[in-house]
């Protein structure tokens, strides 16, 4: 099957499109790295792309559909795909769909993590994770168990990303939903949006988008 899997940063778009990958064979097609692929690929659309960046202009959605293109004719017609990060409007949600038509497929499911902002900014700003291993905690629901000190390596080095800030969760929410709204509709109309709690644990959420998915 296709889906989109929408969501604002911190949702945990990576870790659910991951276990579907796992427990589906599906691949994930975000447009980032589908274009970072091809321009270092060196294909006639990454080219283009490469070329784009270069000169510091916004990469056009004719390009971005044809790396998509691109990369669906290297998958097998029963390999599903998750699309992520694509479509963000409605001219792209056109152009996704004649993408799709042109290979004999079509989008069987949207599934949209839905998620608390306030919580979500909690979420996210007391994230920091070991400067030495790497291993993740949190202020509230994973603080190391002897403080300062990591669980897995024992380092004292601790580290957080700079723009796990409110502000900057905050100003995500905003585009995202600017994003997000014009589409929402192009697909509610034919019945295949499915939302999903968002703010649940990994598993939760993850038996959430496998029921969603059987309907």
């Amino acid at each position: 099957m296709d889906i989109i899997l929408l969501g604002p940063p911190g949702a945990g778009k990576g870790t659910q499109a991951g276990r579907l990958e796992d427990e589906h064979g599906m691949i994930q097609l975000s447009t980032g790295d589908m274009l970072r692929a091809a321009v270092k690929a060196g294909t006639e659309v990454g080219l283009k792309a490469k070329a784009l960046m270069e000169a510091g202009e916004l990469v056009p959605d004719e390009v971005v559909s044809g790396i998509i293109g691109e990369r669906l004719d290297e998958l097998g017609p029963e390999q599903g795909v998750i699309f992520d990060g694509y479509p963000r409007t409605a001219a792209q949600a056109t152009a996704l769909d004649e993408i799709l038509s042109a290979r004999g497929r079509s989008l069987d499911h949207v599934i949209e993590l839905v998620v608390d902002e306030d919580a979500l900014v909690a979420r996210i700003t007391g994230r920091f994770t070991c400067g030495k291993c790497g291993e993740g905690y949190h202020d509230t629901f994973k603080q190391p168990a002897k403080e300062g000190i990591c669980d897995v390596c024992g380092s004292s080095e601790f580290k957080r990303r700079p723009d796990d800030t409110e502000e900057t969760v905050r100003t995500r929410m905003q585009e995202y939903r600017g994003k997000t709204a014009p589409i929402l509709p192009i697909y509610e109309t034919r019945g295949i949006v499915r939302k999903v709690d968002g703010m649940g644990s990994m598993a939760q959420v993850n038996d959430e988008i496998e029921a969603a998915l059987a309907l």
